[in-house]
């Protein structure tokens, strides 16, 4: 699968983040603990990230496989028939 339902893990994050909110990435010699308003912050994100998930993103998705399902026959489909072209016009030639 490829296209927007296997790169979604890349695709930026289109929220704009909390400016006033600090993300600590260091223990400074005690424990790496997260502080409440991390967590938070971090639940507000994954709310965000689930409503992307919607009916849409799915129909999307399912639209997106289809399309390669039929691309990969449609290939198959027009290269046999220039090769029965071929084929008929060098024999009626």
């Amino acid at each position: 699968m490829n296209g927007l339902c296997a790169l979604y893990a890349e695709t930026p994050m289109k929220i704009n983040a909390i400016a006033n909110t600090h993300w600590t990435t260091s223990s400074f010699g005690g424990t790496a603990d997260t502080s409440p308003m991390e967590l938070s912050a971090l639940g507000e994100h994954l709310d965000n990230c689930k409503g992307l998930h919607g009916r849409l993103f799915a129909l999307q998705c399912v639209a997106e496989k289809m399309n390669g399902f039929v691309s990969a026959r449609l290939v198959t489909t027009l290269v046999v028939v220039t090769l029965l072209l071929g084929a008929g016009a060098s024999l009626l030639s």
